[in-house]
């Protein structure tokens, strides 16, 4: 499966292929895209009003795979409340690590804060998942499904008529689609075939990524170490031949992301430990390590004729509060509402610019919000400028001394909107 079906060169097959009429197609079938083809399948046959769906996907599920390779994500803990609503948890539950703890701190400042999901009285405040069994866990549920499944296949030409939008896919498949849904990644191609425009900001970042091994068990807690260069971020993962891991972000300043990646293993380590400290334990091992540069890009409007975009198609965030996936859950969870109400209403075309703006509408503010406070965040924390240390710091340490302030952080944190039962004691 790909994060980013790029079209390949268009197709010499026998174009007089018979074409397939469809109700919905979804280009890109990693986690956005798979996701929202089994919520859809769901929902059909919950209303018992037939939906064809066809998903487009570049390739099968592997660690090499941009859209699940050897990285992990966190789900939060609103995320998979809203997985299991649309039961796709239960096909990946086994595969998460409880997120237990969470520790805020800045490196060489006095500033930190830590949350306990005790004090919260949930269960964890989400799960970190691994992407490559994940993808193939849900790869295997899409194929058992109902859902037209087209791998490996890729987007070659996408044509736009009033009534629906036709694809052409590499393979000489020809699909009609009343609906459009662009899953496909930070690069979609569904987006350079409609000339849509994305707003881009660059951090002159470079996140490092790798699993790594410690030497004692990390009981479910995750770090957040904000340094010079930016953000360190660990996550727990499962254990591994009987040791300890962690997943490692290392958001580092370009000109020492290439110095850093072509360390040997021994001072790769060293240098890590270095800048994140010894509260997660003595880093042992690293395994692949790769790197992709840091921004900020969004389209002002996510949806465009007979079409919607979701996920990294529709924006892309900085990994400083692990907010990715889960905003763009919340992408198809309002797609997969709007969709039902357009069925309740009594019409079959979900593609209706009716659907499209009520669904752009709906998912205005929290877009928003949350690209805003994410490059708040990372602007604040990359910053050495006296008065912004001193008052990120101060914030910190107010978390600590007055913990009602802790509550609308862990709600943020667990990925809540709406205000939920949660007192901090």
């Amino acid at each position: 499966m790909s994060d980013d079906s790029s079209a390949g060169e268009m197709p010499t097959k026998d174009m007089t292929a018979k074409v397939q009429q469809v109700d919905i197609a979804i280009v890109g079938g990693a986690m956005a895209g798979s996701t929202l083809a089994l919520g859809l399948q769901q929902l059909s046959q919950s209303l018992d009003k037939p939906l064809t769906i066809a998903l487009i996907e570049a390739a099968a599920p592997s660690d090499s795979h941009p859209g699940f390779d050897a990285r992990s994500i966190a789900i939060s803990h609103g995320s998979i409340f809203e997985l299991n609503r649309l039961g796709v948890w239960p096909i990946i539950s086994k595969l998460g690590t409880d997120i237990s703890h969470i520790h805020v701190s800045d490196r060489g400042h006095f500033g930190m804060t830590s949350l306990d999901v005790e004090d919260f009285h949930v269960d964890c405040f989400g799960q970190v998942v691994e992407l490559a069994p994940v993808g193939a866990a849900l790869f295997a549920q899409v194929k058992k499904s109902s859902v037209s499944l087209h791998c490996p296949a890729k987007l070659a030409k996408l044509d736009t008529f009033n009534d629906k939008q036709q694809l052409t896919l590499d393979d000489g498949s020809i699909l009609e689609a009343k609906l459009v849904v662009a899953a496909d990644g930070a690069h979609s191609q569904v987006r350079q075939s409609v000339s849509q425009a994305v707003t881009k900001v660059e951090f002159d970042q470079v996140a490092i990524v790798a699993n790594v091994s410690v030497d004692k068990p990390h009981q479910g807690r995750a770090y957040e170490r904000f340094t010079d260069s930016g953000p360190i971020a660990v996550l727990p993962m499962a254990d591994s031949d009987g040791l300890a891991r962690i997943s490692l972000v290392w958001a580092l300043k370009s000109t020492d992301a290439e110095r850093v990646l072509a360390l040997d293993e021994s001072a790769f380590l060293s240098e890590l430990q270095q800048a994140f400290g010894h509260r997660a334990g003595r880093f042992i091992a690293v395994g692949k390590r790769v790197s992709y540069p840091l921004a900020l890009s969004y389209m002002p409007r996510p949806i465009y004729h007979r079409t919607v975009f979701v996920g990294n198609a529709a924006q892309t965030l900085h990994p400083i509060a692990g907010q990715g996936f889960n905003l763009g859950l919340r992408d198809i969870a309002t797609l997969l509402a709007e969709i039902k109400h357009q069925l309740l209403q009594g019409s079959d075309d979900v593609g209706e610019t009716e659907l499209l703006h009520r669904y752009l509408t709906a998912r205005q503010h929290d877009r928003d919000t949350t690209i805003n406070n994410v490059e708040i965040l990372v602007r604040g924390f990359s910053n050495n400028h006296w008065p912004l240390v001193l008052g990120r710091n101060l914030g910190l340490r107010l978390l600590s001394w007055l913990p009602p302030l802790k509550t609308p952080v862990a709600r943020k944190a667990m990925g809540w909107k709406a205000p939920q039962k949660l007192t901090a004691q």
